[in-house]
């Protein structure tokens, strides 16, 4: 099953993504999103060391380090 997220602005449902990416230097990091509809990459948890927040003026959802 997906992790998806509800907005509590337009009440749409978003499903988190994760996607390698190769930077110049040749160092690997991973990039997490959400989008409107499920596609390649779909996550089915939070990654540890995370949490979703929600932009207050576009409603759109947001994953960031969860800070100590």
């Amino acid at each position: 099953m997906a992790y998806s997220v509800q907005s509590k602005k337009s009440g749409k449902t978003y499903i988190l993504h994760a996607r390698k990416q190769v930077l110049k230097g040749g160092q690997q990091v991973t990039l997490y999103f959400f989008a409107g509809e499920a596609k390649e990459g779909v996550l089915d948890a939070l990654p540890e060391g995370y949490e979703v927040s929600e932009n207050e003026k576009t409603g759109l959802p947001l994953l960031r380090k969860i800070r100590k």
